[in-house]
């Protein structure tokens, strides 16, 4: 398991950044490697939530594994899946614009000016909208715009790696007022920390990793991870002297 300390500093990193809490419902799209391993972070950190995306079956059995409920994009979207669409998310601006005007109505039956009420429930959280910690897991030109386009209002989306060049409708998250966070990397004490989580326990990485193999089987490996059906992380053990990939 230390072996997988790097890759989950990654998540762990991401993870911080979203500024997730046990009471957010986060939506993971992609799990392939990076987005198993974030999952896998939230439900170490507590998060109930978790809904997971992947067009791969089996991508899907090793997220629904790490704890997330598991969504086929080809079949259903996502951000309309119970028990995401039950927590009250907006789609568009005009809905909150009438969720506040109905507020001021209820407010104004109160002995005080509805703005006095207003900002003291403002101070305690109770004016903040509801929204999802989203992480981008694909990493492939034109998610980041469908993302925008689908989210809901007040999303905070964490955005993986794209290589390639990329085009975005700014409108879309401005319109929805979406916060954008990108990530890389982690910081000396994140690694240290992902170590640490691992070694208790408290991190469980062992769904990651689906087959381990000897140092001459490592060409073999790299060809196998190109199917997203069969492999996650295959671990390099020296001491095993057989080629073949042996499944964990």
């Amino acid at each position: 398991m230390a072996a997988l300390t790097e890759p989950m500093a990654v998540a762990w990193h991401a993870v911080n950044r979203a500024e997730a809490t046990r009471k957010d419902t986060a939506i993971v799209l992609g799990c392939g490697p990076v987005g198993l391993a974030v999952i896998s972070v939230l439900k170490a950190r507590g998060v109930a939530t978790v809904v997971a995306s992947d067009y791969s079956a089996g991508r899907r059995a090793l997220a629904r594994n790490c704890g997330a409920d598991v969504v086929d994009p080809a079949v259903e979207s996502p951000w309309a899946t119970a028990p995401a669409a039950r927590n009250g998310f907006r789609a568009t601006m005009p809905e909150e614009y009438n969720d506040g005007i109905d507020a001021i109505e209820k407010m104004a039956r109160l002995p005080m000016p509805w703005w006095t009420t207003w900002r003291a429930l403002e101070k305690v959280g109770a004016t903040t909208p509801k929204r999802p910690v989203v992480f981008e897991c694909v990493g492939v030109p034109g998610m980041l715009d469908g993302v925008l386009a689908a989210a809901p209002l007040h999303s905070r989306v964490v955005v993986g790696v794209c290589m390639g060049a990329d085009t975005i409708r700014p409108s879309l998250a401005i319109n929805k007022e979406i916060d954008v966070r990108f990530v890389v990397g982690y910081t000396p004490l994140e690694f240290r920390d992902t170590l640490h989580a691992l070694a208790d326990g408290s991190l469980d990485a062992s769904h990651l990793v689906t087959g381990k193999v000897g140092l001459a089987g490592v060409p073999q490996a790299f060809t196998a991870l190109n199917d997203p059906e069969t492999h996650a992380k295959i671990l390099i053990d020296p001491a095993i002297g057989s080629e073949q990939i042996a499944t964990t």
